[in-house]
């Protein structure tokens, strides 16, 4: 059981540096493309809030795919893992057409983009975590009992739920991505994704200091 735990707090702490990784690709490509006059471009922006918003998840997606390649069985944190790389190719989508139907993606109207560009993943992997739960306790019921009971999943939840509102705060409040460094400060202020997995760093700590007891 302790084998576990310890296993388990290694993953979770590896999403969180997969994290802080895509941040620091997002705000840099952000300020080297601005500088190199790349303001207003559609594709530098798609390149910024990707890496600012969903870097983690390309990391997350190599890892889930290198544990499955070695045989390990599926954790919590793998299942994470594939369900953000699974969530991350819809803001791609919504932020073309969005784009082409003229929407305003600098206005409040437009605060569905960060959103999607920071969460998408996050929400991909909530809804992986709850089917990891289901197949873990063979039926619905189980499941969302485990669920509510997991600070991660909760976490996750909290997450999804609350960013959207502080984006569109700010925009009311006059805050336009006009620059790619702007997106991509945008993009990582509402990628709290590091949340869940530092919540679940410190949950196993916990369970682990109760079983020394």
């Amino acid at each position: 059981m302790e084998g576990n735990h310890i296993e388990e707090g290694r993953e979770f702490r590896s999403l969180f540096r997969y994290t802080l990784l895509g941040y620091i690709l997002g705000l840099s490509l952000g300020a080297l493309l601005d500088h190199m006059g790349f303001r207003g471009n559609p594709f530098s922006e798609w390149v910024v809030r990707s890496f600012s918003g969903e870097g983690e998840s390309i990391f997350e997606g190599f890892y889930a795919l290198t544990s499955r390649l070695m045989g390990k069985s599926l954790s919590m944190a793998e299942a994470y893992g594939w369900g953000k790389l699974a969530g991350m190719v819809s803001p791609w989508v919504v932020d073309f057409f969005s784009r082409l139907l003229g929407v305003n993606v600098y206005g409040v109207e437009g605060f569905y983009i960060p959103y999607l560009y920071a969460l998408s993943d996050q929400i991909g992997a909530n809804i992986s975590g709850l089917f990891f739960l289901w197949k873990k306790r063979r039926g619905l019921g189980g499941a969302l009992d485990e669920y509510r009971r997991n600070p991660v999943m909760l976490t996750s939840l909290a997450v999804i739920l609350l960013v959207p509102v502080g984006l569109i705060l700010a925009r009311l409040m006059g805050f336009s991505p006009t620059t790619n460094l702007y997106a991509a400060l945008e993009t990582v202020a509402s990628n709290l994704c590091w949340l869940p997995p530092l919540v679940g760093v410190l949950w196993e700590r916990k369970i682990k200091k109760e079983e020394k007891l």
